[in-house]
């Protein structure tokens, strides 16, 4: 970026940040220098150096590339595994291409010059055998027979010893020394996983310090030692990042700071004892290491991401994002270049919850040589509009409810079945219905709490005294409550509870775990109903046996767009429980039968007592159980009777006050938020050839949607923008509603309405 543009870059943020901003050049220049890095840094830019590369960077080249492409920061490998540096530190392994050569210094250099922030890179949780040998062995994890950890040829260094304490310290003063750098980020920086125990004398003598204990001989979460250790272990690692910003900002001030690099997976930062909550209330900034989709996730598992972590960080911070130009994911070609449809669409998907981009190549060099191309028209449209993507808080009034410990102490070794796949099923549904929603950490209902309409648990079984007091606080003050599952019927530790610790609020009793935590369900997806009360099928066309139930009354509207079918498939287990007689039970289970051959595929049980669907309306918020794990369900079988009837809850519990109502055909993320004086609505276009299975090959436009945008309270906007076609329009108000249409998206269109 030239210095004028990174000037105007810099009095924009100055703008978000607060700042007040003069005329003037020399005003300007004492803005740049007031607002820091970490608030003004958009896009970044990272050469993943391999070991062959120092004799063919082509830095000059790289330079261009980094103004075509309008970044403002970039990542250099420094040190770690590899040295790109001559290091003072012997057995600080240098590839045999470097020679005597500085590259990394030479790279952080031309990048200060260019105006650019430079973050040095280690990755310094492994070693070389030379270091293993010659130094001292106990500096590295061993398993309890004292054969030490590796991958694959590397060598795992102890979390809990000098290498951390004393090696690792020094060489990030050594780089901050000698090259200035803005921060220090590590791609892996958590030491060992929870995958494995490391039983050096560092480790056993401190966790005996601690706890009184020796070291837990094997994973059993029934062990109250196993979790003190996993306990233990999320702490240190808190320490670990405590420790190092220490250094950091000793050596190069208080705005050096040590970042790490953070998963966009809560099952991944749980395995790697990454504290998110705690992670976010110590850093300015998110580096995130989160690089692709999954089949079951979609793109619009990045914006979910990107709402997730700014809901613990803060709307005004910014969570960069590693995005690779190069085939990442199934399968993995680390030289070969990712399809530009699904490396545009993830990053696309990343600004609408609030990322901000950074390419990422791994190696210098490349024969192919189309992923040059793929960021440089993205990154430009982001530079166009970066006003619009960064300093605003969303508008979503409905909460989905997580927490790191349920996927620890309840999904245990099974988070994905237990935890993740009923929060995906839910909201993939809101996705789908167009309902905007927000990640609410359970520890911040109470923060969140004014801002809400609903609050949605699905199957947050492990919950705390407090985190149980706080929902049905929220519920006495008039908020919705949708949970799922085996909600409440855990303590925080994952140990069943006698019963629902919300059981009056659910208007049930008698609630017991189906399974232990962490085991797995097995089994698939079971051959079983819901049926749905009352049933209707006497008056809908098709054949009479002549005992259909006579009809009694009209259905709830939870049950809208049901009313040719008395039921619906399932393909979970239910157990009997007790409802309380204020409650009203809208589906009952029906359980398996045969399926093959298909004469034998008939109802053994046809009519049940046992719930589904259960709404308590008693007190003052609309209160939604359901048994019936519909959530796990769709994000399995993917049945859109699922999805509607998710989504139908979600609107009935919110009385119809929702922001947004988008109409159109078309599978498509709506984020909505709010900036002083404007609102800005993001729409992702999610059908694609590839929609469920990567990598999209083509995108496919959609459209036309109408659009009608409720305005915060004081706000009434004017002007329309779209920021992509670049159409400006007029608005129609009515009653309330901002109106509009959209004629069609091929990728994405944002949206900005102004007062």
């Amino acid at each position: 970026m030239r210095r004028r543009e990174f000037i105007q870059a810099v009095t924009a943020a100055a703008a978000a940040y607060g700042i007040p901003c003069a005329h003037g050049e020399q005003n300007k220049e004492g803005i740049v220098a007031a607002v820091p890095w970490y608030r003004r840094t958009y896009r970044w830019a990272q050469t993943n150096i391999t070991e062959i590369d120092p004799a063919r960077y082509d830095i000059a080249w790289w330079r261009q590339h980094w103004e075509r492409t309008q970044i403002q920061g970039v990542i250099i490998n420094a040190g770690g595994i590899f040295a790109y540096y001559p290091s003072k530190f012997p057995l600080h392994y240098r590839p045999a291409a470097l020679g005597d050569r500085d590259l990394y210094g030479e790279l952080a250099h031309a990048a200060h010059e260019d105006d650019l922030v430079v973050l040095a890179r280690m990755d310094s949780n492994r070693a070389h055998e030379a270091f293993y040998q010659a130094s001292y062995p106990d500096w590295f994890a061993v398993d309890a027979s004292g054969k030490p950890y590796r991958a694959g040829e590397l060598y795992v260094s102890c979390i809990n010893g000098p290498y951390y304490e004393q090696y690792l310290p020094d060489v990030l003063r050594e780089i901050i020394e000698r090259s200035h750098p803005e921060g220090i980020t590590d791609n892996s920086w958590s030491g060992l996983g929870r995958d494995n125990i490391c039983y050096c004398r560092h480790c056993a003598r401190r966790f005996r310090e601690r706890t009184g204990k020796p070291l837990p001989q094997k994973h059993d979460w029934s062990d109250p030692a196993y979790r003190e250790w996993i306990q233990w272990s999320y702490a240190r690692r808190l320490e670990i990042w405590d420790l190092n910003n220490r250094v950091t900002k000793a050596a190069g001030g208080a705005d050096c700071l040590w970042l790490g690099m953070n998963s966009g997976s809560i099952s991944g930062q749980s395995r790697s004892f990454r504290d998110y909550k705690e992670i976010c209330a110590r850093t300015e900034i998110i580096m995130l290491d989160h690089q692709s989709r999954s089949d079951s996730e979609g793109f619009q598992h990045n914006a979910l991401t990107g709402k997730l972590i700014h809901g613990l960080l803060g709307w005004d911070k910014l969570i960069p994002e590693s995005m690779p130009m190069y085939q990442m994911g199934r399968p993995t070609f680390r030289l070969a270049s990712k399809p530009e449809p699904e490396a545009r669409m993830w990053m696309l998907a990343g600004f609408a919850g609030g990322i901000q981009p950074w390419w990422h190549h791994i190696s210098a060099y490349h024969e192919d040589r189309r992923m040059y191309r793929t960021a440089e028209p993205v990154l430009r449209w982001h530079r166009a509009n970066e006003q619009y993507l960064v300093n605003r808080r969303p508008v979503a009034n409905v909460g989905v409810v997580w927490s790191q410990r349920n996927t620890d102490f309840y999904g245990r070794d099974n988070a994905d079945e237990l935890v993740e796949q009923p929060w995906r099923g839910f909201t993939q549904a809101l996705i789908r219905a167009r309902i905007p929603y927000l990640p609410v950490h359970v520890d911040h209902i109470e923060r969140e709490a004014a801002n809400l309409a609903v609050l949605i648990l699905p199957h947050l079984a492990a919950m705390s005294d407090e985190q149980v007091r706080a929902v049905q606080r929220f519920a006495e003050r008039g908020g919705a409550v949708i949970a799922t599952g085996e909600t409440s019927l855990c303590n925080e530790w994952g140990d069943p509870r006698p019963d629902f610790a919300l059981a009056v609020l659910f208007g049930v009793r008698g609630g017991k775990p189906r399974h232990r935590p962490g085991d797995r369900r097995g089994g698939g997806t079971q051959h079983t109903y819901l049926r749905l009360t009352p049933e209707l099928r006497g008056r809908v066309y098709g054949p009479k046996a002549g005992n259909e139930p006579p009809i009694t009354a009209e259905r709830h509207p939870v049950l809208a767009g049901f009313d040719e079918t008395d039921i619906l498939p399932f393909g979970g287990t239910l157990s009997p429980l007790t409802v309380s007689e204020k409650a009203k039970v809208l589906l009952t289970f029906i359980p398996s039968f045969p399926m093959f051959p298909p004469e034998t595929a008939w109802m053994r049980e046809p009519r049940t007592s046992i719930p589904g669907l259960i709404l308590n309306e008693s007190g003052r918020g609309h209160i939604v159980y359901l048994p019936a794990d519909i959530d796990r369900r769709f994000a399995v079988d993917n049945l859109p009777d699922h999805g509607d009837l998710l989504a139908n809850l979600v609107r009935w519990a919110a009385r119809g006050n929702l922001p947004l109502k988008v109409t159109g055909r078309g599978l498509i993320d709506c984020e909505i938020y709010q900036q002083p004086g404007r609102m800005i609505l993001h729409v992702v276009n999610l059908t694609s050839a590839g929609t469920w299975r990567a990598p999209v090959h083509e995108l496919i436009p959609v459209g036309p949607f109408q659009v009608r945008v409720h305005p915060p309270q004081g706000m009434q906007p004017k002007t329309l923008k779209m920021l992509v076609s670049r159409e400006n329009k007029g608005t129609i108000a009515e009653n309330g509603w901002i109106q509009f249409e959209i004629k069609s998206i091929l990728d994405h269109e944002v949206v900005v309405l102004e007062s």
